[in-house]
């Protein structure tokens, strides 16, 4: 349920809706928005719940939740959410923002020429990968904490946020240390453990859709990270498995359309992962935009020939910025131009 505050209420009012919802059993999370504030009861509610809070002292009114996530939908909060990350950069709220860089860090060098490429072409946020999930244990499964330090120097240069992923419970206070976002990847999107204690981190959690999950269990999942006082959630669609194999994955434009209708969260869109050729990457990212994405993460590689995972969806610098250059002036058409990227560079990167 959502209880409604008058705009009147003092915060002992709030304190003692609190309260009662603790006697009922539930879990009560104020959401403020820009003119109300709304509480959320989680838990098992049954209509007496209801019926004693409405009638509390700075109630406005108690309204029953049809969906089964809460804290994600829009009858919770029916304004979009809008993460803010440093150096002014925002996710969310109509401007779309690119996140680009490597799928692996692999040396300081390969990663600067990376970032400071995607810099160049505008890009908003720093990825690069420290922790690579496999499918074969032979693979590289990247630097680990050093690739965090590189990460982390890097867009301290550059004045830029950066997103890297975590794999595991054990990995998330070094993640936390050094990254501005934890990405939870597809195949950890119901490792409910780790969803829970990235939340507790207060740090923004980009969430991966599933390869096979739907997206009630994607917005299912999200709860667990909002449900640890965490408001700072972005969703992201990187391809589902079908029976298509000329593609690494489908991408759902519907998911992110439907999404962003369903959730007030962020939604963003991994063309990379969702077709597996780099040449694909352009005209996917065009057409989430037409959809709606609030923002892209994009793999960039100065050499991908030669990168030590995911090279073939990977774009080189130069082809991310034509492909930057083409999805600003769409944007832009359709009313939702690109955000400002954060400063220029820093002289160190242009000396």
């Amino acid at each position: 349920m959502i209880v409604v505050m008058k705009l009147d209420h003092t915060p002992q009012e709030a304190d003692a809706v609190m309260n009662r919802m603790t006697d009922f059993g539930l879990k009560g999370q104020p959401i403020h928005g820009a003119v109300r504030t709304v509480i959320a009861g989680l838990g098992q509610v049954v209509q007496d719940h209801r019926d004693e809070i409405s009638m509390m002292s700075g109630v406005d009114e108690v309204i029953r939740v049809s969906k089964p996530y809460k804290l994600s939908s829009r009858e919770t909060h029916p304004e979009d959410t809008v993460v803010k990350l440093s150096n002014g950069v925002k996710v969310g709220g109509g401007r779309p923002v690119f996140m680009a860089g490597p799928c692996s860090i692999e040396t300081e060098e390969q990663l600067w020429e990376a970032c400071t490429g995607v810099k160049k072409a505008g890009a908003h946020i720093l990825r690069g990968g420290a922790y690579k999930p496999r499918s074969s244990p032979y693979s590289f499964q990247g630097l680990g904490v050093p690739g965090l330090k590189m990460l982390a120097a890097a867009g301290q240069e550059l004045g830029m946020p950066v997103i890297t992923e975590c794999l595991s419970v054990r990995d998330v206070e070094a993640v936390a240390q050094y990254s501005d976002i934890i990405q939870i990847g597809a195949r950890n999107m119901q490792n409910f453990v780790l969803l829970e204690e990235a939340g507790k981190t207060g740090k923004p959690v980009l969430l991966k859709r599933g390869l096979a999950g739907t997206i009630e269990e994607w917005l299912l999942a999200s709860e667990y990270i909002l449900s640890q006082n965490n408001p700072n959630v972005m969703l992201c669609e990187r391809g589902i498995r079908t029976f298509e194999t000329a593609t690494r994955n489908t991408l759902d434009l519907n998911a992110i359309a439907l999404v962003k209708r369903l959730s007030h969260l962020p939604v963003i869109s991994d063309p990379s992962h969702g077709t597996g050729k780099w040449y694909l990457v352009k005209p996917m990212t065009l057409a989430s935009i037409a959809v709606g994405a609030d923002g892209f993460i994009i793999e960039v590689h100065p050499n991908p020939d030669h990168a030590l995972s995911d090279g073939a969806q990977s774009l080189t610098p130069a082809n991310f910025a034509d492909m930057a250059e083409e999805a600003r002036s769409l944007a832009a058409a359709v009313g939702r131009p690109f955000a400002e990227p954060p400063g220029a560079l820093a002289t160190a990167a242009t000396a």
